[in-house]
């Protein structure tokens, strides 16, 4: 008999890195977390710090520091690493020096044999993950970026205070760009299965005069606010990734919009975008279609062209680089 141990690598152990560790740790979604970083005494440090959360948990989780080499076993690699924006700047100004970083990691990890998925958060990650995949020669569906799954939950949040439900009784997307030009497609959003334009028709007094723009707005912000008040987003975004790992790795089948390639999808090719996407052990198994109305649709098509404007940058920086 063959026992097969669930094995997750998370290259970066910044704040983010170390809270998807923490999160994968006390939820028990995995049996080995192997922490990787070029700063090799601050990985070993969180190593240490997270062995300490151990005895109080419901279960043993492995926790190792690690290297590049040791990844050929790993069925998700999760990279965190790259250049966080400075005041002022937006995801898309870290795009040059977090794809030299990028790069630096993907190559290595390829030729310890690693046949794992690839999970990237790294900003800006729509055209980071586009760029992991092209470097790693993998199949689409074993490179995934987080793409717009913590602006759903926040959108979600956002919609939930305006109702005040439960914002898992909320079923809202927001799609493209995990950036400023994302999008909500609100055709589709549900409060409790019943179409958001008809709880702001029957609930006036309730919900008020609704600006949908603004939410959109406020959803594409809450970044900033955050990282304007703490210096750094962690355990949203953490806590996101932990639960693409945990629909990976349980075979789920969960819906959850990451960015994925599209090859057709919304009359898109060979570009990555958040859209709504069916999660198993196969990665990114499918793309959830839905109907958006002309006008969603063309909002959605200026997202897409702003990531495809950058994946054609990133790939000109490759280029430079390869010389």
């Amino acid at each position: 008999m063959k026992l097969t141990k669930k094995k997750v690598a998370i290259v970066g152990c910044g704040f983010v890195g170390s809270t998807t560790a923490f999160s994968l740790i006390t939820q028990g979604i995995c049996d080995e977390v192997l922490m990787i970083d070029i700063n090799t005494e601050r990985a070993y440090g969180e190593v240490l710090d997270l062995k300490d959360s151990i005895e109080y948990l419901n279960r043993n989780v492995r926790i190792k520091q690690g290297s590049y080499e040791d990844c050929g076993d790993m069925d998700i690699i999760v990279i965190t690493a790259g250049a966080p924006p400075k005041q002022g700047q937006s995801r898309l100004d870290t795009l040059e020096l977090t794809a030299k970083i990028c790069k630096s990691i993907v190559d290595p990890i390829m030729k310890s044999g690693f046949d794992g998925i690839f999970i990237a958060v790294s900003n800006p990650v729509d055209i980071i993950a586009h760029y992991i995949y092209k470097l790693s020669g993998l199949p689409k569906n074993q490179v995934i970026g987080s793409g717009t799954a913590i602006d759903s939950a926040r959108l979600q949040e956002y919609i939930a205070e305006l109702a005040q439900v439960d914002p898992r009784s909320v079923h809202a997307y927001s799609m493209g760009e995990h950036g400023d030009s994302q999008m909500v497609p609100w055709s589709t959003v549900t409060v409790g299965g019943k179409p958001f334009y008809d709880v702001i028709q029957d609930n006036k007094e309730l919900v008020g005069d609704v600006d949908l723009d603004e939410l959109v707005y406020k959803t594409t912000q809450k970044g900033w606010e955050i990282l304007n008040r703490k210096g750094t987003t962690y355990y949203g975004i953490a806590t996101a990734c932990a639960g693409i790992i945990k629909a990976i790795l349980n075979d789920e089948n969960r819906i959850i919009p990451v960015s994925t390639l599209l090859e057709g999808e919304y009359g898109e090719k060979d570009v990555y975008a958040g859209v709504p996407t069916v999660l198993n052990r196969q990665g990114a198994f499918d793309v959830l279609e839905i109907h958006m109305t002309p006008g969603e649709l063309a909002r959605f098509k200026e997202s897409t062209k702003v990531i495809r404007e950058y994946t054609e940058k990133i790939m000109e920086y490759d280029a430079k680089l390869s010389k």
